[in-house]
């Protein structure tokens, strides 16, 4: 087992940790910090895991660090332990966008292994997908470890490059809040129908789910499993034929590409 430390007790730390605790990691290896109290000594008495809210005691006896602060701390958080702590053999983890591999780099010296991740929100209920991209320091063993980290809030892909991430984000990472928005909008039209607003909900969120496990259970394509409910003529083409026509396919391009163009300025931000 590798000793774990959790920089910050937002909420994707929060749930990687649970995640970690409830799938079978020792909660003694696991220790989380973050400047106020509250968070990090709930986290403590619910799952056993040690807390602080001294970053550096935390680091040092640490393999591996996982960085869940804003994306603007990141260097600076890495600069404070590289500076107080030997960390030629830990792997930093940042699970923040817009941080790159160099700019870490730049602060933490040429030898600690480093390891991008994208998580995503629904990894609180154990659905995440997150993607990751470990940097050449970085030993086959501490990417199965991490691997496994991950791997408790839901799937891993490991990326080949490190631009990869930029792409992964527009599609996992902000992804859900793309799903979020149509569902409000059907909600909304549901309500405007008489449908009061638990019912509409109620009806909104059962169909996506029933339609995200539909994707899952079966191996055809998203296009078949479209065309499998639209009866040419019907009521479902209609609707679709009026969301073609309204240029969806191109919105949620455009969409996505001003998602990754964002996270490359962000990251240009970070220099």
């Amino acid at each position: 087992m590798k000793n774990v430390a959790f920089i910050g007790a937002g909420n994707m730390n929060r749930c990687i940790l649970i995640g970690m605790v409830n799938g079978g990691f020792d909660a003694n290896t696991i220790t989380v910090t973050n400047p106020s109290s509250e968070k990090r000594e709930a986290l403590a008495k619910e799952y056993g895991v040690s807390q602080t809210s001294d970053n550096l005691a935390a680091a040092e006896k640490a393999d591996i660090i996982i960085l869940g602060v804003k994306p603007h701390l990141i260097k600076e958080v890495c600069k404070q332990i590289s500076e107080a702590v030997d960390v030629s053999k830990k792997c930093f983890v940042s699970v923040a966008a817009g941080v790159s591999v160099a700019q870490m780099r730049s602060v933490l010296g040429p030898e600690p292994a480093i390891v991008r991740c994208m998580p995503n929100t629904p990894s609180q209920l154990g659905f995440g997908m997150s993607g990751l991209y470990a940097d050449d320091n970085t030993a086959d063993e501490t990417k199965q470890y991490i691997d496994a980290m991950f791997a408790s809030v839901g799937k891993t892909q490991w990326l080949n490059n490190e631009e990869e991430i930029d792409n992964l984000i527009t599609v996992s990472g902000s992804g859900p809040a793309y799903f979020f928005a149509f569902m409000e909008a059907m909600q909304k039209q549901a309500m405007d129908f008489g449908f009061d607003q638990h019912t509409a909900r109620q009806l909104v969120q059962q169909t996506a789910l029933g339609a995200a496990q539909m994707a899952v259970h079966n191996s055809e394509s998203l296009t078949t499993l479209r065309e499998n409910v639209t009866s040419k003529g019907g009521t479902t083409h209609a609707a679709l034929t009026t969301l073609a026509e309204g240029g969806l396919e191109q919105l949620v391009a455009k969409a996505m590409v001003n998602c990754k163009k964002r996270a490359q300025q962000m990251t240009e931000d970070n220099n």
